[in-house]
């Protein structure tokens, strides 16, 4: 089944937003609750993509167990929007240019044109099972239409030759084509594995191929915030002063805000 050919827009710096121009027929698919928006003329039609399996599937790589599907049922162009649950960006994928396959990490997908299947994709290597993290259940989306997935703070978009390999944070891997060859491996060395505090495995990236990197996931963000939240106690027993302070700085320096 051919993808539908649809227009769009990313709007916004801190928590972006796609909105999507569909034409009289057209659809895009999303997960369940992340709409923001629709006009008038699109229609909601919410399935277990995939049958009972496929939706238990998904529920393993932590997504909801259906796909909502965004046609455009009227007789003119009408537009629906998509928010990133989180500071980053989002990326728009063409599938075309990826030999009509990408994966993605478990939590970056966001829409996609209707006719683009998504499915789960686990890693082959047992490494990678067991310490992967956030890299051990990947999406994997397939077809030749436009998908869009979005990751935490600063994306990079990195092109790797045939051989020519990278070493990444487990949890700092987005997506990447099907052509690349992913491993998990430890880091090696006694000091970097006690006290390089950069975890004690990373993920392997092999090309030919392109990868993307975020500089901040959600995981290392709600880390950082619980550190920060857990302040110190005041002398008269009353609870922790400092952590609701230190959490509101930092959120607002994600967001841009300037603390007035």
């Amino acid at each position: 089944m051919a993808s539908d050919v649809i227009d769009y827009e990313i709007k916004g710096d801190g928590i972006q937003l796609v909105e999507i121009e569909l034409d009289p027929r057209e659809g895009v698919r999303a997960e369940a609750g992340a709409m923001t928006y629709m006009e008038d003329g699109i229609e909601m039609q919410t399935k277990n993509k995939g049958g009972l399996f496929g939706g238990f599937k998904r529920m393993i790589t932590g997504e909801s167990f259906f796909i909502t599907t965004f046609l455009n049922e009227g007789n003119r162009k009408s537009k629906v929007g998509f928010a990133a649950p989180y500071p980053g960006q989002i990326i728009p994928i063409d599938l075309t240019k990826f030999n009509g396959q990408f994966l993605c990490q478990k939590d970056s997908y966001l829409c996609s044109a209707n006719g683009i299947d998504i499915d789960v994709a686990f890693t082959k290597r047992l490494g990678a099972g067991f310490f992967g993290g956030e890299g051990f259940i990947l999406q994997k989306l397939t077809g030749d239409g436009l998908a869009f997935i979005h990751a935490g703070g600063t994306i990079i978009e990195k092109k790797l030759g045939s051989g020519e390999t990278l070493r990444v944070d487990t949890g700092c891997v987005v997506g990447f084509e099907s052509s690349v060859d992913y491993d998990i491996r430890f880091i090696g060395g006694f000091k970097n594995a006690m006290f390089g505090k950069e975890g004690l495995f990373l993920a392997t990236l092999e090309g030919p191929g392109t990868v993307y990197i975020q500089s901040m996931p959600i995981s290392k963000l709600a880390e950082r915030l619980s550190a920060a939240s857990g302040g110190k106690e005041d002398q008269s027993g009353s609870g922790k002063v400092m952590g609701g302070a230190i959490m509101g700085g930092i959120l607002g320096g994600i967001l841009g805000g300037d603390g007035d």
